[in-house]
This record gives C-alpha cells, sequence and structure tokens, in this order.
C-alpha cells in the first residue's frame, strides 16, 4: 500500500505542511518521490509515522525523536510499551482529576461544604507523581527510597493552608530568580540570600528536617540535570545556575 502526501494526510491528521517539514528534516522521509515531485509513502513510513504521533502526544520534541527513531538500537516493541505506560498513568490522573471535579460540582449542587482535603488531594497526588515521574530515579538513587516516600508522604499530608503557600512559594522564587537574571544581579547579591532563604522555606514547608548538605545538592542537581534546568529555564535562562551558585555561596 502506498499513499501520496495528501491522502497520509488525510489518513493521520498531519498536515501537508508538517510532512513536508518532517521531510526537510529528515524525520519522516518518503519512500520515494515521482519525477513529477510528489511525495510517496509506504508502509515502513507509515508505521515511523505512527511512533512519531505517539512521542509527539507524550510532548517529546522532533529532534529528539528522530534521535530516537535513528538510533540503531531502537526497538520499536519496547518503545510502544513505553507509551502504554505513559498514556495509562496519564489516563489515571485525568481520571482522578475528573473525578475530583464531579466531587466538587456534586458538593455545590447540595449545598454541601467539601472538606478542604478533598479538594486540594487530586493536585498534591499529580505533584507527587509528576516528580517520580520526571526525577524519581535519580533522588531514589541519590537519597534513598524511604527519604523519598516520607518527602512524598508528606507533601500528601499537606493542610490546604500549607499547600497553598508551597504553592505560592515556589511561584514567588521562579519570579524572583528571573528578575535577579534579568537585571544581571550577582548570586553573592542580598537578593540571591533572600531566594536561597525563600528555596529553604519551600524546602522544608512539608516538616522536612533541614540538611545544609543536601541543599546544596538539591541546588547542583538543578544545573546537573537538563530536566531541572529546562524547569527553571523556562522563560529566562540562567535562573538555574543563579540558584545554584546563591545556594553554593550562602548555605553553609
Amino acid at each position: 500500500m502506498e499513499y501520496s502526501i495528501q491522502e497520509l494526510s488525510r489518513l493521520s491528521g498531519v498536515t501537508t505542511r508538517a510532512l513536508r517539514w518532517y521531510d526537510q528534516i529528515g524525520l519522516l522521509k518518503p519512500s520515494r518521490v515521482a519525477e513529477s515531485g510528489y511525495r510517496y509513502y509506504g508502509r515502513a513510513e507509515v508505521d515511523r509515522l505512527q511512533d512519531i504521533l505517539y512521542y509527539r502526544a507524550l510532548g517529546v520534541e522532533l529532534a529528539r525523536i528522530k534521535e530516537c527513531l535513528d538510533d540503531p538500537s531502537f526497538d520499536r516493541l519496547a518503545a510502544l510499551r513505553s507509551h502504554l505506560t505513559a498514556l495509562e498513568a496519564e489516563r489515571e490522573r485525568l481520571e482522578k482529576l475528573i473525578r475530583s471535579v464531579k466531587d466538587t460540582i456534586g458538593a455545590e449542587e447540595r449545598n454541601e461544604i467539601m472538606r478542604d482535603e478533598q479538594k486540594f488531594e487530586a493536585f498534591k497526588k499529580r505533584a507527587v507523581e509528576h516528580n517520580e515521574e520526571t526525577y524519581g530515579a535519580e533522588i531514589r538513587a541519590k537519597y534513598g527510597d524511604q527519604e523519598v516516600d516520607e518527602a512524598n508522604a508528606a507533601v500528601m499530608n499537606l493542610t490546604q493552608e500549607q499547600h497553598q503557600e508551597w504553592t505560592n512559594l515556589g511561584r514567588e522564587i521562579q519570579e524572583r530568580l528571573e528578575a535577579a537574571v534579568q537585571a544581571g544581579l550577582s548570586p553573592e547579591n542580598e537578593e540571591g540570600k533572600e531566594i536561597v532563604a525563600l528555596h529553604r522555606r519551600w524546602l522544608t514547608i512539608t516538616g522536612n528536617r533541614y540538611d545544609p548538605n543536601k541543599h546544596r545538592g538539591i541546588a547542583e542537581l538543578y544545573v546537573m540535570d537538563e530536566r531541572f534546568t529546562a524547569y527553571y529555564d523556562k522563560r529566562m535562562p540562567g535562573c538555574a545556575r543563579f540558584l545554584r551558585d546563591a545556594v553554593t555561596h550562602w548555605v553553609k
């Protein structure tokens, strides 16, 4: 079976413009190009496009998708199983969020007062799950299962007020980091000291005992692990490094 670019576009829902771009960057080359210049795609290309769309659904960037698919050791079956695991986890998250919204609607319709714990349980659970999915292997290897499990339990046990403070602290830290970097301030500046103090509060609001060595180690991860760096640098490059340098200087 062979498809023209228009037919593949209708079949997959991917625009012809996107398919041409995939060809241009080497992500999805047609099986052949006719003398007329028309692109045609065979079964292997259809399967590769399916793989691309699975990765895209999980938020993977095109350059990274190309690396994965072009890797000689790429195992399509293993990749599909990995996709399934990730999608099932996302489905579970959405189902919990749906239940939370339904519970809230039901409480409103019955003029009932919903327990504060119920209101925030889904959000706290998502925060724990996100950290486990993204950083779980690294932090468990570094600090051990028991300590990570205790930290997760502490997040789940946050009160409404603590959860709100925790969220607000994270937002304030990010905003002040961006402002400091944009202004060209030194991490050894007084503003760096205040950001470190906020970060210490953010780390210990769950009741964790403060450990200066651990604080410095966590800050170091922010520049060693590209996922942490991407989080802090999402709007202003240099924020992760500023925080690491400030913690290194001010935490003794």
